[in-house]
């Protein structure tokens, strides 16, 4: 039986995945594609986690002189025998990932900068030796190892020009343009948006890339990918022959994540065919031009899961992998007709809406609008179907994405919950003192707050655990019980058990959920005679608490109706 290939988890180096043979979802088509498209400055733009890093890192392994063409045999770009002649490794190639250019100031992200600079100049040492650059040339390439330690003006002045002066230098000794490659373009904008130096930062990469693309006559082309298609006014004016490839364009519509055909071979290639379902269930969903994407970091994590661990569940890998404030935001800012909107989405409706793709991070909070072509262009929404005059049909993805906005809704409705004390006052104690009109009015208030899961399709049990969620936020904001959920009790699970200081009180609560208003007085008995039936009191009376109140509690949509009864 052949070996089963290590999966590249983690893994984001085209040589090192090739070098040490890993599975490899071959995408170097994007080579003959860029060269059949050509343009001088190339920008692609898609969600994290769909392949960028490692679709530059095979662009860079495929053009940079010196290559080891052997990492390229057997994968799509070598049948094209005359393209791989003529170009394969006969480029010099600066590769930059911005993704660490970081810091809580501007010169802290600034000093990173450099060094991420300066580190990728130290690659070319060969330079101080070179017979075809002169000593002044050559004092220029010392100058550049370095970038830190000057004064403000000269740090300034070589940052902005140091991408266009080492490809001068390297034209100067190979007698080849060079190819620029800047990963993850948008990150320090985006970190410098979050921590109040925006303005600085876009004047700083402004003057690199205006120098290294726009005025730099040893540019051969350049290929830039980010997650935000940052507005061309802002860092790329007066750029010419400057092409924007986003997720809605159909070309290159398949080399940025993981096509139905690449997961089917994928799963085959790992005896995992019957997982199929569940893969494209959780994991599937975007539409990036005309092509149906799958999130690679996704696939691959679960794929490797199950051969380790064949009964592996999915997980949520790719929200796992960063934080989701641009959801929480978005819940935050909702007013009630976006909250509207999000319960369509939650259960598998289309939105429609006009998307800017073009947008400075200044501006992403001056409008819910603005939100929604954020959400839009980093993958939290994709569209469905065409887009007509102008409005773009919007959907969550898939499973995975859809926990996301469940999980942020949850903490939105837990700070609305901490922060009406009255009502989850006159709530809790409605339930000591068995008054369900209360419970009843109080609840139906915090429901008609949040955004709920309404969806016709989903189970009723996946309803009910909706409602049991918010009630238990709602229970564990009191002090004066312990609250017990989903306990064993008798001959089941009892919902919700409460366990008050008073030893000898307990309460019992079974929820319902009702598929219309008339049914929630039926709903209410069935729950109280689940009560009964299966002895959910068991626990409390093994305590010595016998003055006990049954609850039964059913829901529809965003209603509710409270009974009781003493056990």
């Amino acid at each position: 039986m052949q070996e089963l290939k290590k999966l590249p988890v983690g893994f984001e180096n085209f040589q090192e995945i090739r070098k040490l043979d890993f599975y490899y979802v071959d995408k170097t088509k994007l080579v003959e594609q860029l060269l059949e498209n050509w343009s001088k400055v190339n920008l692609f733009t898609r969600p994290r986690r769909f392949g960028k890093t490692l679709n530059m890192s095979m662009l860079k392994s495929f053009f940079e002189i010196g290559t080891d063409t052997a990492l390229f045999d057997g994968l799509y770009i070598s049948q094209n025998e005359e393209l791989c002649k003529e170009y394969m490794g006969k480029y010099p190639v600066i590769f930059l990932s911005l993704k660490g250019v970081d810091g809580l100031t501007f010169e802290e992200a600034r000093s990173a900068l450099c060094e991420l600079i300066a580190g990728e100049v130290r690659r070319f040492k060969f330079l101080l030796n070179s017979s075809r650059l002169d000593n002044d040339e050559k004092n220029i390439y010392r100058d550049l190892i370095s970038l830190q330690g000057e004064q403000e003006t000269t740090l300034a002045t070589k940052l902005k020009f140091s991408l266009k002066k080492i490809s001068e230098l390297l034209y100067q000794h190979y007698g080849q343009k060079t190819i620029v490659l800047i990963d993850e373009y948008d990150v320090p904008l985006d970190k410098a948006f979050q921590h109040g130096y925006y303005r600085e930062m876009v004047a700083l990469i402004r003057g690199l890339f205006g120098e290294a693309l726009k005025t730099n006559d040893f540019l051969q082309f350049a290929v830039l990918t980010g997650c935000l298609r940052v507005s061309k006014e802002s860092i790329f004016t007066g750029l010419n022959n400057f092409k924007v490839y986003s997720a809605d364009d159909v070309r290159y519509d398949e080399e940025f994540g993981f096509t139905n055909e690449e997961v089917k071979k994928l799963l085959e290639d790992y005896n995992l065919q019957k997982h199929f379902t569940e893969v494209k269930e959780w994991y599937d969903g975007y539409r990036f031009g005309n092509a149906d994407i799958y999130c690679p970091w996704d696939v691959i994590n679960y794929v490797d899961d199950l051969v380790s661990e064949a009964k592996s569940q999915p997980k949520a890998y790719w929200i796992n992998s960063s934080g989701n404030d641009l959801v929480k935001r978005f819940i935050d800012m909702a007013d009630k007709t976006t909250k509207d909107e999000i319960e369509q989405l939650i259960v598998g409706e289309a939105v429609e809406k006009r998307i800017r793709l073009d947008l400075t991070y200044d501006e992403i909070d001056n409008s819910i609008d603005n939100l929604w072509s954020v959400l839009f262009t980093t993958g939290y929404l994709t569209k469905n179907g065409d887009v007509e005059n102008g409005m773009y049909r919007l959907i969550i993805p898939n499973k995975e994405v859809r926990e996301v906005f469940l999980l942020q809704i949850r903490d939105w409705f837990d700070q609305v919950v901490a922060n009406d004390h009255a009502s989850t006052e006159k709530i809790n104690r409605g339930f000591l003192e068995g008054k369900t009109d209360d419970i009843q009015q109080e609840l139906t208030m915090f429901l008609g707050e949040t955004i709920s899961v309404l969806d016709t399709k989903a189970r009723n049990e996946e309803k009910e655990i909706f409602y049991h969620g918010i009630l238990i936020g709602i229970l564990k904001n009191y002090s004066g019980w312990a609250v017990k959920s989903n306990r064993e009790s008798g001959d089941g699970y009892a919902d919700i058990l409460l366990k008050p200081k008073n030893p000898d009180v307990g309460i019992v609560i079974e929820l319902k959920y009702a598929h219309s208003m008339n049914e929630l007085d039926k709903a209410c008995e069935r729950a109280m005679e689940q009560i009964k039936n299966h002895r959910y009191d068991a626990e409390l009376r093994e305590d010595g608490r016998n003055d006990l109140l049954a609850y039964g509690i059913a829901f529809c949509k965003k209603r509710c109706k409270v009974v009781v009864e003493k056990l």
